[in-house]
């Protein structure tokens, strides 16, 4: 690994999504509106969840934690990249960059062991609903989210200081639209076969272990639910985790489109359109699906409106 910094570079070249002026304009038109309702769906189902005592439970306090990851991981890129789309020259300084590596890496690492800690509660709701409270305890639950956020720090931390220490002597231009750990280290002129290995083992170890506890939980979920005699009770039970299958799957058949595909067909134009659903669209999607498959959140979300449109003055007019 090479020792520092030593090419005295101080900002990178973003190459962006295209080089098409007007492929840039419809590609602003299209993403503007979906990080604003990427950042409100997030923001409110937060302030949903917290408004409601009655959504107070280890369910809804997971959801409200991936909801609080889905508007960090795409606030992180999200306004920068579209700023690059109307701008002609699209830099970021070193320092940005590199906060940018270590947010993305902490919080898709953080997302994706929240989906397991969500798969593991609803394994406990379904297959042993009577020790439900005392397994998910509130002082669990917390320790299970705070030493999540912890981890990934740390190894978001870890890959970062890795990354910027090596030296870039070739060039600064970065063929990806957001700081990305893979086309830095393509620019490095230092021996990164080390630093390689480790990306590979960290992202193997925190994808397929997170990955193991959400099929082993649905796999005992499938059995509990075949075992329920009235297709009201079976239906009734796949509900409840109906929305957190559809998220995993998305999130999870990106990554492994991504990262498992042959070597011969892997390009950086290819992460690029990858990198745009799991940065851009997975974040949108993620409240809307709880939002429009959990019979709760429509609930609560209709009570609110009611309240806002009752407290609403009226204007009458006189005849």
């Amino acid at each position: 690994m090479g020792g520092g910094n030593y090419s005295g570079v101080t900002e990178f070249i973003l190459v962006g999504l295209t080089d098409s002026i007007q492929m840039r304009a419809v590609l602003f038109v299209l993403f503007l509106p979906i990080y604003v309702l990427s950042v409100t769906g997030n923001l409110g189902l937060i302030g949903l969840i917290g408004l409601s005592p009655r959504r107070h439970t280890p369910m809804y306090f997971f959801l409200s934690h991936l909801a609080f990851v889905d508007f960090c991981y795409t606030s992180s890129i999200t306004p920068n990249m579209l700023v690059d789309l109307v701008v002609e020259l699209k830099s970021i300084s070193f320092l940005a960059c590199a906060i940018q590596v270590c947010c993305f890496i902490t919080f898709i690492n953080v997302e994706i062991f929240l989906l397991a800690l969500m798969a593991y509660d609803r394994y406990v709701a379904i297959c042993h609903p009577l020790l439900y409270t005392t397994v998910m305890s509130w002082k669990l639950c917390t320790q299970l989210v705070a030493g999540t956020y912890l981890y990934c720090f740390l190894v978001g931390f870890f890959h970062t200081f890795l990354t910027f220490r090596f030296s870039y002597c070739d060039s600064n231009v970065i063929n990806h639209f957001y700081c990305d750990e893979v086309p830095l280290l393509a620019l490095s002129c230092s021996d990164t076969r080390i630093k390689e290995r480790l990306i590979f083992a960290f992202a193997g170890f925190n994808t397929l272990g997170s990955l193991l506890i959400v099929l082993i939980s649905y796999i005992f979920i499938l059995l509990a639910i075949l075992r329920i005699r009235s297709s009201e009770g079976r239906y009734k039970a796949f509900s409840t985790c109906a929305s957190h299958l559809t998220s995993v799957t998305i999130f999870y058949g990106t990554i492994i489109f991504m990262y498992l595909q042959p070597k011969s067909n892997h390009s950086l134009d290819t992460d690029k359109i990858a990198s745009v659903f799991y940065t851009i669209v997975i974040p949108m999607l993620n409240p809307l699906i709880y939002s429009l498959r959990n019979q709760e959140v429509k609930g609560a979300l209709k009570k609110k409106i009611g309240k806002i449109s009752c407290m609403t003055p009226r204007v009458q007019f006189i005849k």
